[in-house]
Order: structure tokens, then sequence, then C-alpha cells
């Protein structure tokens, strides 16, 4: 069993950075794939970045490749999400996801346990 809780989101403008991180307890943490997903208001849940647990990968959706960097500490049970050059298409609710022994880290309904999500707002 894992839990996740979110913070880091807030408002920002367009071309600003934010860092979401994601707070994961229980155990064995090093064995899980780790995502984020989006939702933004009245659009369904999308792929953002995802992280393998056993290689290390990180994979990101077209949209915010070059832009966003995901990095997980198997030391503290975090993961990160940096976003830079942010745009207000990036506006949405972020969460996070944890897959134990994940393969398909972009795939939604692979994740078992998810966070709340934090709202990330760009204004224009």
């Amino acid at each position: 069993q894992v839990q996740l809780v979110e913070s880091g989101g807030g408002l920002v403008q367009t071309g600003g950075s934010l860092t979401p991180s994601c707070a994961a307890s229980g155990r064995s943490f090093r064995t899980y794939t780790m995502g984020w997903f989006r939702q933004a208001l009245g659009k369904e849940r999308e792929f953002v970045a995802g992280i393998n647990w056993s290689t290390g990968i990180t994979t990101y959706a077209d949209s915010v490749k070059g832009r966003f960097t995901f990095s997980k500490d198997n030391v503290k049970n975090t993961v990160y999400l940096q976003m830079n050059s942010l745009k207000p298409e990036d506006t949405a609710v972020y969460y996070c996801a944890a897959d134990r022994f994940g393969s398909r880290p972009t795939l939604e309904n692979e994740y078992d346990y998810w966070g709340q999500g934090t709202q990330v707002t760009v204004s224009s």
C-alpha cells in the first residue's frame, strides 16, 4: 500500500516555473514506476511524464518535452516535476501515480495508487 501526497502547485505567469513534488509513504518505493498526469477543466486526464522503476528512463508527453523534467529520489521517497517555460495550456490539476514493478508508465490504467492532485494555474 502506498499513499501519495502532492504539493508545490500554484499560480504562475506565462514563462514561469514551478516544481510540484509528490511524497510517498509505504515501503519499497524503489520498486514503483511513477507517473505524473494532469486534467484540465472539462478535459480528460492525460499523461505528462513517467519514470520506469527498473531502468530509470523517463518518458514525456510531446507537449511538455524539453520544458518539464521528472526526477525520482528513492532515499526521500519523493518525485519531482520541474516545469519550466510554462504556458496557459499547462493549467490543470496535476496528479502523481504509482505502479509497483510497472513497465508501461504512459498508461493511466496501469497505475494502482493516486494522489489527491495539486492545482497548477498559468496566467497569460
